[in-house]
């Protein structure tokens, strides 16, 4: 049984965040869905993951290829995970289920704070997740490093 991550970014941008987070997902040798809510969003991701440092390469791809269950990494604005990751991240709001969180190893949702929109969004979203008994954490990257804030 999983646990959903709310990461709240007031520090990093999004694709740094989402860059160290994969990172990290992928050292403990998890496949990771980033899930969106609109490919073009998620084409600009794509590029600037491969901008990255040389020495910090991203395997990923957008979904819709021939070779998406292979992918390590995969962007993609659907609901389902067709290259089996145990790690799912979903950014802009994206939908997440209590039965995701509950099958996959880890459930990220990463938001922007500053945006009013997905803060409100990622508040709905815990609530829904732990009223269905998910368990839950709330980092914050306020304070110059991530640190956890609460559980449940």
């Amino acid at each position: 049984m999983g646990a959903a991550f709310f990461y709240h970014l007031t520090r990093s941008s999004l694709d740094e965040a989402l860059s160290l987070l994969i990172d990290r997902s992928l050292g403990n040798g998890w496949r990771v869905a980033v899930r969106g809510t609109q490919v073009g969003r998620l084409e600009w991701l794509d590029q600037k993951l491969w901008m990255g440092p040389e020495d910090h390469f991203l395997p990923h791809g957008l979904a819709g290829g021939a070779h998406d269950a292979l992918q390590p990494v995969l962007l993609t604005a659907g609901a389902d995970i067709p290259n089996g990751a145990a790690c799912l991240m979903a950014i802009d709001g994206a939908d997440v289920a209590p039965t995701e969180v509950n099958a996959l190893d880890r459930v990220c949702i990463v938001f922007d704070g500053y945006d009013h929109d997905q803060l409100t969004r990622a508040r709905g979203q815990w609530k829904s997740l732990t009223d269905a008994g998910c368990s839950a954490q709330y980092w914050s990257e306020e304070s110059g490093r991530w640190e956890k804030k609460a559980e449940k």
